[in-house]
């Protein structure tokens, strides 16, 4: 009887566990980013890598230039997606530590689709063309490392060699950067 019992007992808990794990695998956000990955087209200068292969809601993107200020760089952002995806948008960190406009010393991202434009209809796919196109066109309008827009609004050259200086591992003003060039 007792064994009848602990039989029963171990088919509910195999049966709530496999109702959980296929309510997490069907989950809103994990559909759309399956469908997401499904349908990404990654430019040549831009690799995403998995972590742990089992999640798919936690990834980095790295983004290394082929032309512009950031050539030859090589960049790491940490993506969180939340299970309120697509109508939250996901949590984008830059890890490499880099003198831009758009990305402060944190690592916070300043990308418009990422904050007040963030729509359900974007996807992962946006959001990469989104920062690779930060490398290629810093915006000083709407910084978040104020100092490097100043120098990139008054003076393009000093801008440049401060992006040089800061990929090859360096200072930049009181700011040291690792070196994050691919050769």
């Amino acid at each position: 009887m007792i064994r009848l019992f602990s039989l029963k007992q171990q088919k509910k808990n195999d049966e709530a566990a496999c109702k959980s794990s296929q309510a997490k695998k069907s989950s809103p956000a994990l559909l759309r980013m399956t469908k997401d990955l499904n349908d990404l087209n990654l430019p040549p200068t831009c690799e995403i890598k998995f972590p742990d292969p089992d999640d798919l809601l936690t990834f980095k993107l790295i983004i290394s230039p082929d032309e512009g200020f950031y050539k030859n760089g090589r960049f790491i952002f940490s993506f969180k997606v939340g299970q309120g995806y697509p109508h939250d948008a996901p949590k984008v960190k830059c890890e490499t530590n880099l003198y831009h406009p758009n990305i402060d010393l944190e690592g916070n991202v300043c990308l418009n689709i990422l904050r007040e434009d963030w729509k359900p209809v974007l996807t992962i796919n946006a959001i990469v063309y989104g920062l690779q196109y930060l490398f290629l066109e810093p915006n000083p309008d709407d910084p978040l490392n104020k100092e490097a827009a100043e120098v990139l609004s008054t003076n393009r050259r000093l801008f440049e060699q401060n992006v040089h200086k800061s990929m090859r591992g360096g200072y930049v003003g009181s700011t040291y950067f690792e070196r994050c060039l691919k050769h």
